[in-house]
């Protein structure tokens, strides 16, 4: 990183865990990633708690002394040194967060699942557009070399005709031990259960090979059928799967569960948890599929294929969280308002897909977090 570099000055709304992780991984030195073109800055950040838990997070992630602690959300989109803000708080607060932080004029990254449904994306989207900010959903997997070199894989038609998509996102917890019903993971008031949560690694990996790579004119939304087992406590959902049909006739699976899990022994025993299946051969890519850092391709033998058996292994210098980050920062500084690997029409189609999942399932949230008006105190 080249300190002639202007910064891209980030706030940070929400101290949980993931923006503890974000935020570490925003200021480890770009070098470490073999780049040089970016420059990032803790700048603020906001804890809606007390300017305390503020200051002892900017602490904890190694944030410059010159950094603002703030005890509201309010405080924090007023801070005119802000250019851009992380939003990490629950997907129940997504819209009200993030919407106040473009009235504010403030860029956003979202952490995904972008919002608790696709009008409230929607509001958010329209509002950016109108005010001329940058929004970007947080899918930081596909900023993954891994990812980005799989994408291309698949859209020079390495794997031939891509047939059938299968993708696992699942944790195999004992869910009555570890999450109590006012748990973010299964409390519906904060949209908890396995779909939004868990549940979008396993639709994200779907669209990126059988819609983000077709062309423009036929990115076409899926046809959708899907089940849900409810959490017999609290009816979040525990259990989902997703079947799309995709225009180009793929059938794209998508799994996700809170009680049985990927990977049950964390040793990859179970194999890969994506599998893209194309005429030419098969491409598995192995746990966790939000961080994934193994891929094999395996040819179809049947079908007198060229393509040869591969095993890849990609290091990650850090979790990865920085280069989403990086993203940011070469939009904003190209005046981009969204992000071509994960363009906003993309992240509403994907919210529409869920939306159909919930509404084919009967799967409701309370009234405060589904609606679009704006403000409304959660």
């Amino acid at each position: 990183m080249s300190s002639s570099l202007k910064p891209l000055r980030w706030g940070i709304l929400a101290t949980g865990g993931i923006a503890e992780t974000f935020a570490k991984d925003l200021l480890r030195d770009p070098s470490t990633r073999g780049v040089s073109d970016v420059n990032h800055v803790v700048q603020a950040a906001a804890s809606s708690t007390s300017a305390d838990r503020a200051k002892a997070f900017l602490k904890e992630v190694g944030a410059p002394s010159s950094a603002k602690a703030y005890g509201s959300y309010k405080e924090l989109v007023s801070d005119p040194d802000v250019d851009i803000i992380y939003v990490a708080t629950p997907h129940s607060h997504h819209y009200q967060n993030t919407r106040l932080c473009l009235e504010a004029g403030k860029n956003v990254l979202l952490e995904k699942s972008f919002t608790t449904n696709a009008e409230q994306a929607k509001v958010l989207v329209d509002l950016a557009r109108q005010k001329g900010l940058f929004l970007m959903e947080a899918q930081w997997t596909r900023y993954f070399p891994l990812a980005i070199n799989i994408r291309k894989l698949a859209a020079e038609g390495t794997l031939g005709d891509i047939k059938r998509m299968y993708a696992d996102n699942a944790f195999g917890d004992d869910v009555e031990k570890k999450f109590d019903v006012k748990h973010r993971m299964v409390n519906p008031d904060l949209a908890g259960g396995a779909l939004l949560d868990l549940g979008i690694y396993s639709i994200l990996w779907i669209f990126q090979l059988l819609y983000h790579i077709q062309p423009k004119d036929k990115r076409v939304k899926p046809k959708v059928s899907s089940i849900i087992t409810p959490e017999p406590r609290t009816g979040a959902d525990e259990c989902t799967t997703i079947i799309m049909q995709f225009a180009t006739g793929a059938h794209g699976i998508a799994t996700t569960g809170l009680r049985v899990g990927s990977d049950p022994d964390g040793k990859h025993s179970a194999g890969p948890s994506i599998k893209i299946q194309g005429t030419k051969g098969e491409l598995q890519i192995f746990p966790p599929a939000y961080r994934p850092t193994q891929y094999r391709i395996i040819p179809n033998v049947a079908q007198n294929s060229t393509l040869e058996y591969k095993e890849v292994t990609e290091d990650i210098p850090g979790h990865g969280m920085f280069w989403e980050a990086d993203e940011c920062y070469r939009c904003i500084r190209d005046g981009k308002k969204e992000s071509d690997t994960i363009p906003l029409e993309e992240t509403l189609v994907m919210m529409e897909v869920m939306d159909e999942v919930r509404k084919q399932n009967g799967l409701v949230y309370p009234e405060a977090i589904e609606t679009t008006d704006y403000p409304r105190d959660l």
